[in-house]
């Protein structure tokens, strides 16, 4: 592993300054990620997100009397997929538990889920931050549990509506070590965790549809002290949401602490347009949801070689992806960071260079130009423009058809109109210009029209730049800078370096 790693005891993360000195943030991550499958985990009842409140549940979901669980292999075998990318153990034998509470939209009066005996056990998460440096997170468990419905409280001043679509779906729960220090720290796992599970095809990550949400465990101390209590903060749905959670959280129990109080374990919501977090519980122990054993499903027992021949069908990942990329490529640690995120960046990419474009051309191009005109439109990849057609824009440029200044117009008419960027080019006249002639042509134009100017680029070189900009201007960005400076330098006796 990388030499700038810290552990998971060093003074790492930001402090945070309180009345009686610094504070030390503790965060740990409970990340419930739907499993992508078309049925659910006890029954066959589908899973399609958006469909009419209660067309999807079955007698299983529904807990009718007699109705039994059948366990669904593909989700056993997706949580051993995500286990073998968290490069965590994976247990041959797992139980499955009743966890017992009372709630409107869990029919059975209990979820079934792993307590004791989960499916996967300890595996790592590395998280690169942008500073540069690399820290592990220790994953504890993942552990296979239904979801329960959902109560809808604002369909009717009177009563709470029950929609059953969601009850019976497969979760992975997803438990991290209290390994994280700060709140970027925070949502920079769940980002990882998000990129490695959508790698994976385990889970789509979409947050805005709740299949992945996550619980985050706050606590402070004095930095190097013993633990605090902490807080839960339930059901939080996005990477700025967690930041923001933390950040209140923290200095909501610095300020209760300094102030001569105490932190009592509790379970809080966090109130998205406010920024804030507020009490929902107490938090319940374990012994409080009478765990036991489900007598109606079997241990789950699994074979080495079955597991063994899931291992050989994982696809490369993120971190495996990122050191490719650096190696083979030459990219900058941070560009490869940026375009590994999701597997589609990374793929558009690897087309592009496939194209016979340089890679470390078109990851500047994608990270600086194409990209941010997707954010704005908030669309997706691959966008209006095909990898090939902007893999034939970078090689124009590096092969000076086109300037950097064309190649950004030649964009937005392939990003409105489609078509070939080489045959765009041809047909209306964006070649570069590096006929020396024409260039003069320009440079005394612009020399003649602006005398004063010409006194002043004298007396400081450093404004030769302001003529280079007024002959782009009149050959409509189709001159070659270096040409344009190398003429301008002659006519107007310029030293070398202005």
């Amino acid at each position: 592993m990388s030499t700038h790693f810290t552990t998971h005891n060093e003074q790492r993360g930001k402090l945070i300054p309180g009345s009686t000195g610094s504070w030390e943030v503790i965060i740990g991550m409970e990340v419930h990620a739907q499993v992508l499958s078309q049925a659910k985990l006890f029954s066959g009842a589908a899973t399609a997100f958006g469909a009419e409140p209660n067309a999807q549940v079955s007698l299983v979901d529904a807990a009718m009397p007699g109705m039994l669980p059948v366990i669904n292999k593909f989700c056993v075998e997706q949580a051993v997929r995500t286990g073998l990318g968290l490069k965590a153990q994976i247990n041959l034998t797992s139980v499955f538990d009743r966890k017992n509470y009372f709630y409107p939209d869990l029919p059975a009066g209990y979820q079934i889920s792993q307590y004791k005996q989960p499916i996967v056990g300890e595996g790592e998460i590395i998280i690169d931050l942008p500073s540069g440096e690399s820290f592990s997170v220790g994953i504890e468990r993942l552990h296979l549990e239904q979801d329960a419905g959902k109560s809808l409280h604002d369909q009717h001043p009177d009563y709470t509506y029950v929609d059953l679509n969601r009850a019976g779906v497969a979760l992975m729960e997803i438990v991290s070590r209290p390994d994280m220090r700060s709140s970027e720290e925070a949502a920079a796992f769940l980002r990882k965790l998000r990129a490695i599970v959508r790698y994976l095809g385990t889970c789509d990550g979409n947050m805005d549809e709740g299949s992945m949400r996550a619980d985050v465990n706050v606590s402070v101390r004095k930095p190097g002290g013993k633990l605090g209590t902490r807080c839960e903060i339930k059901n939080v749905n996005s990477m700025r949401f967690i930041a923001q959670a933390v950040e209140y959280e923290a200095r909501r129990q610095i300020d209760i602490i300094e102030g001569g109080g105490t932190i009592k374990q509790e379970t809080r919501l966090f109130d998205s347009k406010l920024g804030e977090t507020r009490s929902m519980r107490s938090k319940e122990e374990a012994h409080d949801y009478r765990y036991f054993p489900d007598p109606d499903l079997l241990p789950l027992m699994l074979d080495q070689a079955w597991v063994d021949g899931i291992a050989r069908t994982l696809p490369e990942l993120p971190d495996d992806k990122k050191a490719r990329f650096i190696k083979d490529h030459g990219l900058s640690a941070y560009n490869a960071g940026v375009l590994v995120m999701e597997r589609e960046s990374a793929d558009y990419l690897e087309e592009m260079v496939r194209e016979g474009a340089d890679a470390k051309l078109c990851a500047n191009w994608l990270i600086n130009e194409y990209f941010g005109r997707l954010n704005k439109e908030n669309m997706s990849l691959p966008g209006p423009v095909p990898a090939t057609a902007n893999s034939a824009i970078v090689q124009m440029v590096a092969s000076n058809v086109i300037s950097g200044k064309i190649a950004k117009d030649l964009l937005d008419i392939l990003w409105s109109e489609g078509g070939d960027p080489r045959a765009i080019v041809q047909s209306r006249g964006l070649r570069q210009v590096t006929d020396t002639s024409a260039i003069e042509k320009a440079v005394d134009a612009v020399i003649a029209a602006n005398p004063d100017k010409v006194e002043e680029v004298k007396a400081k070189p450093k404004l030769a730049g302001w003529f280079v900009g007024q002959v782009m201007k009149q050959t409509g960005g189709k001159a070659n800078p270096q040409a344009v400076n190398a003429v301008l330098k002659a006519r107007l006796n310029l030293p070398d370096e202005g």
